[in-house]
């Protein structure tokens, strides 16, 4: 018989579990049947609002801890001698990352993990009396190669060096012995590796080579790439394989090669991965609807499960784009020449056919593996141009036959996107640009256009046309995923719309409607940026999984990702996993795949969030090198983000990020209000806002860093809090003294 479970034994269940546990997975551990399941409901959200658990129903964790079983970086020895690591990834809204103290661990064949390696280790909590919270135990060392390393070199006189790694979290320094400097000279950004020691010893670092000026704009993504530990290099072997693949030929394929499909991409694109066709459907009972393909490059037809191609690509997981050099997910001559749909070209795809009614619901689709054509590779401005009435020796001849059809196709499309209301934030990107030499001579918002709109729509009905079979044909899958906004997230939304006079309703599961009610309401006030940026963090990070448990922002059932296997491994699988169950030949998911998809997904979510903070560690640096001859400068910016030590701004003319320390806000203590996301002067009562308009100075740019840091030149507003009062609303009892505990240094958003 069945029972509710204390709130330490649903906690210890939490910390036990080795896989994905939510409230359906407590509820059978426990035996809660029927009616007891609404009071595990109540159970479970009285605990999430005392901050003992987080996360969704579906994915509940205790806050701050460690799996059972997880990757680590051994960073450092502690005063007696023994390895100190911390989590390979940690979500730093739980605080710093925890130190966990290396326990000895049973020998395994080959070297032993020192400092600079990853292992897979056995976690065990110790408390938090301690200095460690956390003993750990090595079940395996992980290749050293997946963490390369950068510094800056520092000679010696007598002869030997210093290596300050460009990644901070490393150590400090490294020492680099006589015979081990490569020749470097003082000041160069060099490779290095660590050199083995005895387990007391101290290690030292080799030089292996030389990479010039670390201030050269041209060695910022470099840096990125090691200091996150991005592979950017092909082995030999895959180089191998990579050129002795031949041409497709049609074969058993459907032959494409007769419809003008186009690629409609960047401008500057390296790779062509996705192909577009539109015309009204001819059928007489869809008056008004449309048939639409979308082919994608065949990667797999190339890159078969198992080979030296495919264990590359899993382990890079995507490709990584900075403004000067893209790192590969594949090879060159895979990537930007056999499975790169150029124009003129026979290319093999994998396509779907989509029948769309006149107000764009899907009413069928059929996938198949073809050898198509490009009729035209064109840019998004050349395809909205010549809708617009301008067109190009390119774009002339096909306005009528291709691009007016799939204009067409597209509002039809858009009326569905309509009814099904996915959240609605309107996100500038910016885009950085260099000079021929690799200097950025500007920072641009490149105009969001139709064409752009046009292809996002059309790729996100072929994905979920993707989802959809698979799941008909019970095939395993690695679904995109997106959670609802957590409780606690919602919880701080809604007091915060509280402060500006604003509602989030309380009664059952929020929709993406509702986010879009809230921010129409605010669009055409001075407050609209203020509750995007505020939206936008409460937001769940999309992830690829296994299992299943929709799409919150585009408000989609199910989704995967299929529409770009030349950068995404997500896609790669997806596409073998349509090959098997559609019985399309060679280049299937594998039983050994089937059993992996799980360890796969954890860990191409994590190659795609290491990619995320590389593009934006690059963009800071390169934003810092090109304001670093503007010091003493003023700048409009906004409040976007705030800490007890001070705040974050974002400028507008760029959108660099920078930091204010509370030293430099006024002549008061300022105290942070969590509720209204602002930090309020004790004294005054005046406060700077999340999303407030700011004018500061910039004071400091350290490029090798990517850090800035601003003087606050204007003044605070009101906000309705009282001088004296505190963010409870009762006066201030004790008065800390001015600045006390403020740093002023400069601090780097993470």
């Amino acid at each position: 018989m069945g029972r509710l479970p204390s709130k330490q034994e649903i906690l210890d269940f939490l910390a036990q579990s080795t896989a994905q546990a939510g409230k359906r997975e407590i509820a059978r551990a426990f035996g809660v049947k029927g009616g007891d399941r609404i009071a595990l409901k109540e159970l479970l959200r009285v605990m999430a609002e005392d901050g003992l658990i987080a996360g969704s129903r579906r994915k509940l964790t205790r806050p701050g801890t460690l799996p059972p079983v997880t990757v680590l970086e051994i960073v450092s020895r502690d005063r007696d001698g023994e390895f100190v690591a911390r989590p390979a990834t940690w979500d730093e809204e739980h605080g710093p990352p925890p130190r966990i103290l290396m326990a000895e661990s049973k020998r395994e064949a080959g070297p032993a993990a020192g400092i600079g390696d990853r292992v897979l280790a056995h976690i065990t909590a110790l408390g938090a009396d301690g200095d460690f919270p956390y003993q750990a135990r090595t079940i395996k060392r992980l290749p050293r190669t997946a963490r390369s390393l950068l510094g800056i070199f520092r000679a010696l006189k007598d002869g030997r060096g210093v290596i300050d790694p460009v990644d901070k979290k490393q150590l400090k320094e490294w020492t680099v012995p006589r015979g081990s400097t490569g020749d470097a000279e003082n000041g160069e950004l060099v490779r290095f590796e660590v050199a083995r020691s005895a387990r007391f010893g101290v290690p030292t670092a080799r030089v292996t080579e030389r990479l010039g000026n670390p201030e050269a704009q041209q060695a910022t993504s470099l840096i990125a790439i090691h200091a996150h530990g991005i592979p950017d290099v092909f082995p030999p072997a895959v180089l191998a394989e990579a050129d002795a693949a031949k041409e497709a030929e049609l074969g058993r394929r459907e032959d494409l090669r007769h419809v003008p499909l186009i690629t409609i991409d960047p401008s500057d694109a390296r790779d062509h991965d996705d192909a577009v066709w539109a015309e009204p459907d001819p059928n007489p009972n869809n008056r008004g609807g449309w048939v639409v393909i979308v082919a994608i490059a065949d990667v797999a037809h190339y890159v078969k499960p198992g080979s030296a191609l495919d264990k590359e690509a899993r382990k890079r997981g995507n490709s990584v784009y900075f403004p000067d050099r893209v790192v590969p997910m594949l090879p060159e001559r895979i990537s930007n020449h056999l499975c790169s749909l150029k124009e003129n070209e026979p290319r093999p795809c994998l396509a779907v056919r989509m029948i769309f009614d006149k107000d764009g619901r899907k009413t069928g689709h059929r996938f198949f593996r073809a050898l198509m054509r490009s009729a035209a590779s064109v840019s998004y401005e050349q395809a909205q141009a010549a809708i617009d009435g301008r067109t190009d020796e390119t774009t002339g001849p096909l306005l009528d036959t291709v691009l007016r059809p799939l204009w067409g196709a597209y509002a039809s499309l858009v009326l569905s996107r309509t009814e099904r209301a996915p959240l609605d934030l309107d996100l500038p990107e910016r885009k950085i640009l260099l000079d021929d030499k690799g200097r950025v001579r500007g920072v641009a918002t490149p105009p969001r256009l139709d064409a752009h709109r046009l292809i996002e729509e059309f790729m996100i009905a072929a994905n979920v046309a993707a989802a959809e079979t698979l799941e008909a044909k019970r095939s395993p899958l690695i679904y995109r995923v997106h959670d609802a906004p957590s409780k606690e997230k919602l919880a701080a939304l809604g007091e915060f719309l509280s402060t500006i006079g604003l509602k989030l309703p309380k009664a059952g599961t929020m929709k993406p409607a509702q986010f879009n009610r809230i921010l129409a309401e605010t669009r055409a006030t001075p407050t609209a940026e203020l509750v995007g940026e505020v939206v936008l963090r409460s937001q769940a990070q999309a992830e690829y999984s296994p299992h299943n448990f929709g799409h919150f922002g585009l408000n989609l059932r199910r989704y995967a990702h299929f529409t770009s296997p030349i950068r995404r491994y997500a896609d790669l699988i997806v596409h073998r996993a349509l090959i098997r169950a559609l019985d399309f030949g060679p280049g299937g998911l594998t039983d050994v795949e089937m059993g992996e998809l799980e360890e796969i997904a954890t860990a191409i979510s994590d190659t795609e969030r290491r990619a995320m903070a590389a593009e934006r560690d690059t963009a800071d640096r390169l934003i810092a090198a090109y304001l670093a001859d503007r010091i003493g400068a003023t700048f409009a910016a906004r409040v976007s983000g705030l800490v007890r030590t001070g705040l974050f701004v974002r400028l507008t003319e760029t959108g660099a990020d920078g930091f204010v320390p509370a030293s430099a806000i006024g002549h008061e203590y300022f105290y942070h209000d969590e509720v209204r996301q602002a930090l309020v002067g004790e004294d005054t009562g005046l406060a700077y806002q999340l999303g407030d308009p700011v004018e500061v100075r910039l004071v400091e740019a350290i490029p090798t860093a990517g850090a800035l840091r601003f003087d606050l030149l204007s003044e605070g507003r009101r906000i309705g809090i009282k001088p004296g009062q505190s963010r409870s609303g009762a006066p201030r009892t004790r008065k800390p003294a001015k600045g006390k505990g403020r740093r002023s240094g400069p601090r780097k958003r993470r």
